[in-house]
């Protein structure tokens, strides 16, 4: 078991691919915001890409173990410690009964930490997944952050730990990350040229946009459009008086790119899942994780146009990614 300490900004409990088959029902899936940070944590410690780990939010986590076991700590570097000591991250980690792990805080690179550990997080499967939803307060760990006092049970690890012990990720197979992401897209649902003019599909393609600092697992908020002719309506139509509203339809969360007035909306993990914006582009499944280590109010997201074709590649490099190939 593990007994939180400190909560920190936000910790919460997250599997992968989350809670899927209830859009119709207004329930996002949830999940990973970094499937790919926890998949590989998993990998580390024997587990299913997709089990249950704990994600970490910008830092100051900390928790005391109650069982010896083996862990892991991937992603976004916040300096991790046991016991004061700094500990290795994308490797596999014995600790003791009673040992405490603590997290910093976000440095130049990333915005979210992960925490795998042998067996996984046992808390109870809610429609399908373990995956917290904080906006509806169900799933994880009694559907909340998590905080001082919370006790989380662990499962049965699927090898014997020392066998565990050690594990490395491969240097080629640790993700890279920036201060300007790169995410590849596709056009539409609601784009060029019923919705949007070309020069405005080119100005989505080419420009830069500053991630504002309203930004959380369910939508990140980028910089306002300007300086183009962006909407090829003048009104909404049916839909509303300005251009960028339509008649609500389901939004192909998460990834979609939502044009509210002049602002352009990255839909995320726990996104809605319909409304009465137009979505101008998608951002491909391959690529979602990316979006998870963005950090609010300080770095930049860069849309690529990519093909079906490419997107299906893409899933296919991911899978292999998330397999024991990773492993060093």
């Amino acid at each position: 078991m593990l007994l939180v300490k400190k909560g920190g900004i936000e910790a919460v409990v997250e599997d992968w691919p989350g809670r899927i088959g209830y859009l119709d029902n207004g329930m996002a899936a949830s999940g990973a915001f970094d499937y790919v940070a926890l998949g590989l944590a998993n990998l580390l410690v024997g587990n299913p890409p997709g089990e249950a780990g704990i994600e970490i939010a910008c830092g100051y986590f900390e928790a005391e173990f109650g069982v010896d076991t083996v862990i892991s700590v991937t992603g976004a570097d916040m300096k991790p410690t046991l016991n004061d000591q700094p500990i290795p991250l994308w490797e596999a980690i014995r600790v003791s009964k009673g040992d405490v792990i603590k997290f910093s805080h976000i440095g130049e690179f990333g915005f979210r930490a992960y925490l795998g550990v042998a067996g996984g997080i046992d808390v109870p499967v809610y429609l399908g997944s373990k995956s917290t939803c904080v906006y509806g307060s169900y799933g994880g760990y009694e559907g909340r952050r998590l905080q001082a006092g919370d006790v989380l049970n662990f499962g049965k690890p699927q090898e014997d730990l020392k066998n565990l012990e050690g594990r490395r990720i491969k240097k080629e197979a640790i993700p890279e990350y920036t201060r300007v992401w790169e995410l590849r897209a596709l056009p539409g649902p609601n784009s060029y040229p019923d919705y949007v003019t070309k020069e405005g599909m080119d100005y989505l393609f080419s420009h830069e946009f500053k991630i504002q600092h309203s930004a959380n697992r369910s939508a990140y908020r980028l910089e306002a459009i300007k300086g183009v002719n962006f909407f090829a309506r003048t009104d909404g139509g049916a839909g509303g008086s300005h251009p960028s509203n339509v008649l609500d339809h389901a939004y192909a969360t998460p990834g979609a790119l939502n044009i509210c007035g002049d602002t352009p909306t990255l839909l995320t993990v726990d996104g809605p899942t319909l409304g009465g914006y137009l979505c101008a582009l998608s951002v491909i499944m391959a690529d979602l994780w990316k979006i998870g280590q963005a950090v609010p109010g300080r770095d930049y997201v860069r849309f690529v146009y990519c093909t079906q074709d490419d997107a299906i590649k893409a899933r296919a490099e991911l899978k292999e990614l998330l397999s024991e190939k990773s492993l060093a």
